[in-house]
């Protein structure tokens, strides 16, 4: 018998291939947790190329993506190897004299944000009372400057961004891709819906009675989603709230790792080429890494949604 029409349920190969071709613009969200890192391994390994990598803070898995020869062009407010320094692979590959250098398209948070919410209302661009004292707007053509009309204030604006896909991981979702976030957010909702296409990666899937039972946490409705995947695991060494811990040692190692391209190439081998998919790189981590990442319970008290 085949899936209900409504039932997304996907690898993620298969999620990745349908969803992500060559020369779209990807958001992978996430903000400290959330980061599906298993996703831009599975683009890696599919090959995709000259893509561009839309978001607010890129961090090691978009280095990691830059790296392969993925990305043509970086669009953000702000990259780096969280707590710890530069990301490599970008430097290398946006500074002056580069062989292989890609493009960047650099905005504030709040540009961003601005961009994605105009992408999600359809609007043309935002506005933004931002980038005053800033040198941002002399070297971005894409910020403009308009007079508001009722108080003659002059104030930026910003173009609105409709990726082709984004990628939003969750904690929970159900079949039909509602999906439920609790714990440190980024712009996945703003993402979400200014995209053309939605992949949805879960650590747990559950039953629509679940999501119901919770209506506040659902941050994505399922109307809006094209693939479900349920992976767990997904974001290490990034975090998931209430199911594992951030990865810090991985964090400060990666420095290392990525700053010259020899033992960058070594890793990618080892633990993105060399592995079929998220469940074997799980495997190679070992039980002691994840033991020791393993959150514990901390339960939040439901309340009474009853007439």
């Amino acid at each position: 018998m085949g899936k209900r029409a409504a039932d997304k349920i996907c690898s993620m190969s298969e999620a990745i291939a349908e969803s992500v071709h060559d020369g779209d613009e990807v958001v992978i969200e996430g903000f400290t947790h959330l980061i599906c890192f298993a996703a831009g391994h599975e683009i890696i390994r599919q090959r995709k190329k000259d893509l561009i990598a839309s978001r607010l803070t890129p961090d090691l898995v978009y280095d990691q993506l830059v790296e392969a020869g993925a990305v043509k062009k970086m669009v953000f407010s702000w990259a780096g190897n969280p707590g710890v320094g530069s990301l490599h692979a970008m430097r290398r590959k946006t500074e002056a004299g580069s062989r292989a250098r890609i493009e960047i398209d650099e905005y504030s948070h709040f540009g961003m944000l601005g961009r994605f919410l105009a992408g999600a209302a359809g609007l043309p661009f935002w506005t933004l009372n931002n980038y005053g004292g800033t040198d941002i707007p002399s070297s971005n053509p894409n910020i403009k400057w308009i007079e508001c009309p009722y108080t003659g204030q002059k104030l930026a604006v910003v173009p609105a961004l409709r990726p082709d896909v984004a990628i939003i991981q969750v904690q929970r979702a159900d079949r039909q891709g509602n999906a439920q976030v609790w714990g440190l957010m980024g712009t996945q909702k703003e993402s979400a819906f200014a995209s053309k296409r939605v992949v949805i990666v879960a650590e747990e899937l559950v039953d629509t009675s679940l999501i119901r039972m919770d209506p506040n946490r659902t941050l994505i409705p399922g109307i809006c989603v094209d693939h479900v995947v349920h992976e767990p695991w997904a974001a290490h060494p990034s975090y998931a709230q209430g199911y594992y811990d951030r990865d810090n040692e991985f964090y400060v190692k990666w420095d290392r790792i990525s700053r010259d391209p020899t033992t960058y190439a070594d890793y990618l081998n080892e633990f993105v080429y060399g592995v079929k998919n998220r469940a074997e790189y799980v495997q190679k981590l070992g039980n002691r890494v994840l033991e020791k990442l393993k959150a514990k319970a901390r339960i939040c008290e439901g309340v009474n949604y009853g007439f």
